[in-house]
């Protein structure tokens, strides 16, 4: 299958570090928003063109899919114009900075009918799938999750530490997360919300902290804290409170409430959540089936970001 990696950046490189390992996945285009980061990433991974036009990638011969690491701002406008050129597409979280965007891409899936998927990793991680499993099985209720996703990002830098032009948000990007997750895990749509921020930031000019609440028609809570005012430790902390156990994770690892560490490493056929998506990805095209995060399936997740931004004190 030949496919186009748009974006050249952190997370760019790391689905091209994840498609490394599947078998049957040509890259043959990389689409970067800056000529001189995308010609040498292009060079160093051996990928034959490069271009910052989407659609000269698009064009190439036997182009089937598009996996979108760009910029949040471009996700919605670069997945419509993949599946408005007979793509498939995979769009990286979130799928749009707002919801109209968001209801646009699912109408273009549907009339297309083409795979339109979102890179929404927490449902891949193999320590999220474990939990997930129990729940489904009935072995698990959840009561509570607790959620720290805390970066210190007081300049406007990527992953790797490098300067960009955008700036990513903790509610639009880092909180759809959590939203998504929490919905998928419970099976409900949140049915109480709030949200509160800090001061916004001089110059990035986005809020550097936030506080969000929620709960489902069952009961269930859901607390979320978001910053990148914080000193480390840095990442995504999940605690899961359930009826039957209390567990912790953070990406693909897990942990019990008394620090015992799970082995998820028979969860799935990889235990780097990227490459697991990425997997799903291809297999929902090969099957002609709708994938797991789907585009439509993650709309509730924006329709929830779109309540709470609207809720932000």
């Amino acid at each position: 299958m030949k496919i186009v990696m748009v974006g050249q950046g952190a997370f760019g490189q790391k689905h091209l570090d994840a498609i490394a390992t599947i078998a049957g996945i040509e890259v043959v285009s990389l689409c970067g928003g800056s000529a001189d980061s995308t010609r040498d990433v292009a060079k160093a991974r051996g990928i034959p063109h490069w271009t910052t036009d989407l659609a000269e990638s698009l064009r190439q011969p036997g182009v089937e899919a598009a996996i979108i690491a760009s910029p949040t701002t471009l996700h919605a406008a670069q997945g419509l114009q993949c599946l408005e050129a007979g793509k498939h597409v995979h769009i990286e979280i979130p799928i749009a900075d707002n919801l109209a965007d968001a209801q646009r891409l699912v109408e273009a899936q549907r009339r297309t009918g083409l795979v339109a998927m979102a890179g929404h990793t927490r449902r891949f991680n193999p320590s999220h799938q474990w939990i997930h499993r129990k729940i489904t099985a009935g072995e698990l209720k959840i009561q509570q999750m607790d959620v720290q996703t805390y970066f210190f990002r007081r300049t406007n830098t990527n992953a790797l530490g490098h300067s960009r032009s955008w700036t990513d948000h903790l509610l639009w990007h880092h909180a759809c997360h959590t939203v998504d997750l929490f919905q998928y895990q419970t099976g409900e749509v949140v049915s109480k919300l709030h949200a509160l921020q800090g001061p916004m930031h001089p110059t990035l000019g986005i809020a550097m902290d936030m506080s969000i609440g929620m709960k489902t028609p069952s009961g269930a809570l859901c607390t979320l804290s978001l910053s990148f005012n914080n000193d480390g430790p840095l990442g995504t902390f999940f605690r899961y409170i359930c009826d039957n156990g209390t567990y912790i994770a953070r990406y693909d690892d897990l942990i019990d409430g008394k620090d015992n560490k799970i082995d998820v490493s028979k969860v799935d056929v990889s235990m780097n959540g990227i490459e697991l998506q990425d997997r799903e990805f291809f297999a929902a095209i090969r099957e002609r089936r709708e994938p797991n995060a789907s585009v439509a399936q993650v709309l509730g997740a924006m329709r929830t970001l779109d309540r709470l931004e609207q809720s932000l004190g």
